[in-house]
């Protein structure tokens, strides 16, 4: 048994099958998801588990070479906003609309319980050399 890092077995699996350049978005419970990508449903109540506790988990995990998120998020969900923009400094923000039609290229999508607007990112996969 894995003693450290991400412990649930599907998203531990999809995580080690990611490579250079694939998409990983991490949404919240409001997020429509495309058809086609894989996806691992970690969302059990309203908030739980939180995005912010699920990015966090995956930065650990991931070498990220960019990320994109919603433009409206500054407004409408200032936190996740200030997160994002702590954790992914170089941020590219997108509408809305624009932001869901590149989760149509994710490779993974990681639902939270995230119950607050926005709080979305598309991750794309680095390489640590």
């Amino acid at each position: 048994m894995k003693k450290a890092g991400i412990l649930n077995r599907h998203l531990a699996g999809a995580v080690a099958e990611l490579g250079h350049g694939d998409g990983v978005l991490i949404c919240d419970a409001g997020m429509p998801i495309p058809p086609g990508p894989r996806v691992v449903d970690l969302a059990f109540r309203a908030g739980v588990p939180a995005f912010a506790e699920v990015l966090d988990g995956l930065l650990a995990e991931l070498v990220v070479e960019s990320a994109t998120a919603a433009e409206e998020t500054r407004r409408t969900n200032p936190e996740a906003a200030r997160l994002l923009a702590d954790r992914l400094p170089d941020l590219t923000l997108v509408p809305h609309e624009r932001l869901k039609a590149l989760t149509a290229s994710a490779r993974l999508v990681v639902r939270t319980g995230e119950a607050r607007p926005h709080a979305n990112v598309l991750l794309r996969c680095g390489v640590f050399f």
